[in-house]
């Protein structure tokens, strides 16, 4: 699924194309695609009719692009979601799902979505933050973002470091992959206990989070897969830079130890044996 940066990244390219434009016609081909619109296709199409968008914004892993009317279409990319600026007589891919025309008759904004995890909706009021994500944390490349509390936080929930980095109401964006490699770079095992880490130590945790996602960002996100790609198609080239994911058996870059692959949470987690040793107790 992809995290903040391939997020990020689509919301860099959308507001270059879409802030600005007028909505001629969004056009709904497959109903699944806007299932979080309770009121249907139609009010989707009619509501979007002749609005502006404004701006394209993000909080975590979701997107929202503000209108005039000051309503905000919100989406998810899902596992396969795509939204892509294609030139208006390009064929349709087998995997339209929302189109999205303009009055200025230039490139159509698409939603492409392989296996429809993913979703577009209009959030009523939602220009500012749509209510639908508000519960959601704010992640550690807004400069809202409260260092202080967060640490205060994190300390307390008396969990496993790699589950709280997981959290979205605590932070937000932060996914597997990059959860990997930050802990990684701080040297310390996913399954240490929160509340056991001091204050400096989650700190540092934290400036890595933030330096493996910015560093990612720059490289437009990863993709391991032609699934995840930016909004002109292109894939991000961040995987050529993986410290952790994915290396399971290849030596680590910093002392040359096979890294190893351990369960977690019906996914996998990647580290090294001698950087990252297990913590001797279970978290409380």
């Amino acid at each position: 699924m992809p995290e903040l940066p391939e997020v990020e990244t689509v919301r860099q390219g959308l507001a270059k194309w879409v802030t600005g434009r007028t909505v001629d016609e969004a056009e709904v081909r497959h109903p699944r695609a806007i299932r979080r619109h309770l009121p249907g296709d139609d009010h989707f199409a009619a509501v979007l009719r002749g609005r502006t968008i404004t701006d394209v914004a993000r909080r975590g892993k979701y997107l929202w692009l503000p209108l005039d009317s000051g309503d905000a279409i919100l989406g998810h990319l899902g596992m396969s979601g795509q939204l892509l600026i294609e030139p208006a007589d390009k064929p349709d891919g087998p995997h339209l799902r929302v189109r999205f025309r303009f009055t200025d008759g230039g490139p159509q904004l698409r939603f492409v979505d392989q296996r429809t995890f993913g979703g577009l909706s209009v959030s009523d009021g939602g220009a500012e933050l749509p209510a639908e994500i508000a519960h959601i944390a704010r992640d550690p490349m807004d400069p809202l973002f409260d260092d202080t509390a967060f640490v205060a936080a994190f300390r307390k929930r008396r969990t496993e470091v790699k589950r709280a980095l997981l959290d979205q109401s605590l932070i937000s964006g932060v996914g597997n992959i990059y959860a990997d490699e930050a802990l990684w770079r701080a040297r310390l095992h996913g399954t240490r206990a929160t509340d056991r880490l001091t204050g400096p130590a989650v700190r540092r945790l934290l400036d890595h989070v933030r330096d493996v996602l910015g560093e990612a960002i720059v490289a437009g996100g990863t993709s391991f897969d032609a699934l995840y790609v930016n909004v002109n198609g292109q894939s991000g080239y961040f995987d050529r830079e993986l410290n952790a994911y994915g290396r399971e058996g290849l030596p680590c870059h910093r002392c040359g130890t096979a890294m190893r692959r351990e369960q977690f949470m019906n996914r996998s987690s990647y580290t090294c044996p001698r950087c990252q040793p297990r913590p001797r107790r279970s978290p409380r």
